[in-house]
């Protein structure tokens, strides 16, 4: 019999789980012919929410829970769940019911026909405000345009990766980390599957603009380079307009004999070039910043308490 790991990190989710929980165990009632990990990682809530999945866990083993000493962020969540799952393969699905268990099933009969890595692909995204949708949909288009490496488009992290996809994940120990990438850069064989993205189903969105740009730009800078090329793409078209301008400015001199201000000029070309350097220098110090945050080589996480078949990891 077959191991599935359905890992969901938890972040203050104590009004989503009854649901998910009844959810969950429709699902696993109906198949029957697979054995089940429902791996919750909670990631440092402050309400109820591990008392919650310990409840669970005293009414069915098959629940089990990684307590995080504090609050470390969605994404290495993820990764610790990748960590201790014991499955053939795992899911990634959110507590607040916006990826459909239903759909798992299907994920499922795509694994048994050979695919490695099967994803979830939005069709449409309930309760979400058409800002969100826009800056997501640009988001996408300019990480695909500064990397080589095939991004799916209108994916999160619904989907289910075979047991060589979650070692090769775990081998990527980054502290930096955008999954949704690296879902993509580990490769192997891929199946789409398309669904309708429901608005939640209790509590509040754990996310804000500001950790979504957070997000952005760990997408960007942790696969790709291109932002460092920066510095060459905007001086060789500078270098060209100031031999123009200067050619410009001789020119008039010589044939209409009209002078522009010098104190002008000058404001224009200090403002012009000073805002370029400024630019560049923010981009080196993001690239500096996590070169100087992975060199400690710290632990991506520490765990407060784990509850599963798995012993806990040092």
């Amino acid at each position: 019999m077959k191991k599935i790991s359905i890992i969901i990190p938890a972040y203050n989710e104590e009004e989503s789980l009854p649901f998910l929980y009844d959810k969950l165990n429709e699902l696993m009632d109906h198949m029957e012919q697979y054995e089940f990990e429902i791996l919750f990682v909670n990631d440092g809530s402050k309400d109820k929410t591990i008392e919650l999945i310990k409840e669970y866990r005293e009414k069915d083993s098959r629940y089990c829970y990684i307590d995080f000493a504090r609050n470390f962020g969605k994404e290495i969540a993820m990764i610790a769940g990748l960590d201790y799952a014991t499955g053939d393969c795992a899911i990634f699905i959110d507590a607040d019911l916006q990826d459909p268990p239903g759909l798992i099933p299907e994920l499922v009969k795509y694994w048994e026909e050979g695919y490695d890595d099967v994803y979830a692909k939005r069709r449409s995204r309930e309760g979400e405000t058409f800002l969100k949708k826009f800056t997501s949909k640009m988001y996408y288009i300019v990480l695909q345009k500064m990397t080589k490496i095939e991004i799916q488009k209108d994916t999160g992290d619904f989907r289910l990766l075979d047991r060589r996809c979650i070692n090769a994940l775990k081998k990527l120990r980054e502290s930096q980390r955008n999954t949704k990438s690296m879902f993509s850069w580990i490769g192997y064989k891929k199946k789409e599957v398309l669904y309708d993205r429901d608005a939640r189903v209790a509590g509040k969105t754990k996310w804000n603009y500001m950790k979504l740009i957070d997000l952005a730009i760990d997408g960007i800078t942790s696969f790709t380079t291109s932002p460092l090329k920066l510095a060459t793409w905007l001086a060789i078209p500078t270098f060209m307009m100031l031999f123009i301008y200067s050619i410009y400015v001789i020119a008039k001199c010589i044939i209409i004999h009209t002078f522009i201000q010098a104190f002008q000029a000058i404001i224009l070309l200090i403002l012009f070039f000073s805002g370029i350097q400024i630019l560049l220098f923010g981009i080196i110090g993001e690239y500096l910043g996590r070169i100087f945050v992975e060199t400690k080589n710290r632990p991506l996480y520490l765990v407060n308490e784990y509850n599963g078949e798995r012993e806990m990891n040092s």
